[in-house]
């Protein structure tokens, strides 16, 4: 697995240099988190970034793919499989090194995977976060055996409410047929000391006490 530090607001640098494999930027608007800073600057061993958007406009995702150098954009709206096909085309007709799409799902009691079929084309993962009042960022957990049913080779990312104190339960995940397909765990308000600002410490914790989870494999 790998690791996605999202939400990034003001201490862009400061977790850049713990190297994670991803960093997030929310350019949602109703976000705590959002984004509307300059791009921040680029290190050797820059994390990948990841543009998140919620039912946006595909030349405003083109922009900001511009202005950040985005390597993935997260949709977290209500985006179709048709929409994201379309955006997929239209980024790949502007841009000579298109960023790759990540559609995100939020996951509650009755969730059914069937719908997700029709996104495997123009998604190269999928995300998988708590259904809550908010598009994302709700912080809370949902109950993960609901993935043991998961019936695609996609990877996806795990979010929502991961924090320093979930190592254990990811182990476990980890190892489940479920686990195999889990690319990446994306974390955020469990490790900010305010909204869009990051423990440090924490994270590189978190980091230290899981190598079995974190593979710092940033640029690769």
């Amino acid at each position: 697995m790998k690791l996605k530090v999202c939400g990034m607001k003001e201490n862009t640098g400061e977790i850049a240099r713990l190297e994670p494999d991803y960093l997030g930027f929310i350019f949602w608007k109703g976000s705590s988190r959002y984004f509307d800073g300059e791009p921040p600057g680029t290190a050797a061993k820059s994390p990948r970034r990841v543009g998140v958007f919620v039912d946006a406009d595909p030349s405003d995702i083109l922009q900001r793919t511009r202005d950040f150098d985005l390597t993935y954009i997260q949709l977290h709206g209500s985006e179709t499989a048709g929409y994201c096909s379309r955006l997929n085309a239209y980024l790949k007709d502007a841009l000579a090194q298109p960023p790759g799409l990540i559609k995100a799902f939020a996951v509650g009691g009755d969730f059914d995977f069937k719908p997700l079929e029709a996104y495997r084309p123009s998604c190269e993962y999928f995300l998988f976060d708590s259904r809550g009042p908010l598009p994302g960022g709700n912080g809370t957990v949902f109950n993960w055996e609901i993935l043991r049913g998961y019936p695609f080779d996609t990877p996806f990312f795990l979010s929502g409410g991961i924090g320093p104190d979930s190592l254990e339960a990811l182990e476990a995940f980890a190892a489940s047929a479920a686990g195999a397909h889990c690319h990446a765990i994306d974390v955020n308000s469990k490790f900010e000391i305010a909204p869009g600002k990051k423990d440090a410490g924490k994270i590189k914790r978190f980091m230290a006490a899981s190598p079995w989870l974190w593979q710092g494999s940033a640029g690769q």
